[in-house]
């Protein structure tokens, strides 16, 4: 196995950070990899917005429902789907905004290359021994964001992503076996006994881990 590959299948949510910064030259790195992820027509919809301050972390940790790691991780970074720069454009070439992104399909793209932006993040912080976690309750807060982060019209804040040195090894969570999200030509429905057996899996994955009993199966 390569490294790439042994990074991507040793990830794990990190809740827990030592009291150590991240290296500028690591960070600019995560941000760089960012950047060079896959997005539609080059148009490179994503604003990545990095907050270090401990007092301005602890109040996005507030505002996410009290979410401790934000605050303990020394940077937080948001990812933001950005159509400004592209209003921008079309306002100095004469174009008509609203034709060029006003379709609801626009804000899919988006928020798609958002996700996009936060997994690639995710494998270049891991590739340098940074944990990371995700943090989606900063879209559920958008217009406090929006607010506190002095975003232009256009940019909408949709992912969070704590970035800093695990002080914890909750283990790798178990997924589903690929035989109940691979199929080849078709879906193939009866997936009912790989789902019983995952959350088997992941009850006893649970019962180790109270601490981080978040949730117990697919319905819970």
């Amino acid at each position: 196995m390569n490294e790439v590959m042994n990074t991507l299948l040793s990830h794990r949510s990190i809740r827990k950070y030592e009291e150590r910064p991240v290296e500028e030259e690591i960070l600019d790195q995560i941000v760089r990899a960012a950047q060079a992820a896959p997005n539609w027509v080059n148009l490179q919809h994503v604003s990545i917005i990095a907050i270090k301050d401990k007092s301005r972390r602890e109040k996005f940790s507030e505002l996410c429902g009290g979410q401790k790691h934000i605050a303990q991780a020394p940077i937080f970074l948001i990812f933001c789907a950005d159509f400004y720069r592209t209003w921008i454009a079309c306002q100095q070439k004469g174009q008509a905004f609203e034709d060029t992104v006003g379709q609801i399909d626009n804000l899919i793209v988006g928020a798609n290359e958002v996700g996009i932006a936060l997994a690639t993040a995710v494998a270049a912080a891991e590739s340098f021994g940074l944990g990371t976690v995700p943090i989606g309750d900063i879209r559920l807060h958008a217009l406090e964001a929006v607010r506190e982060l002095n975003l232009p019209k256009y940019v909408i804040p949709l992912l969070g992503l704590c970035v800093g040195y695990p002080a914890e090894n909750p283990g790798i969570k178990p997924r589903f076996p690929k035989e109940a999200v691979y199929f080849e030509e078709q879906y193939r429905q009866n997936v009912e006994a790989l789902i019983a057996e995952y959350d088997e899996i992941y009850a006893h994955y649970l019962k180790e881990r109270p601490w981080n009993n978040r949730v117990g199966n697919q319905c819970h």
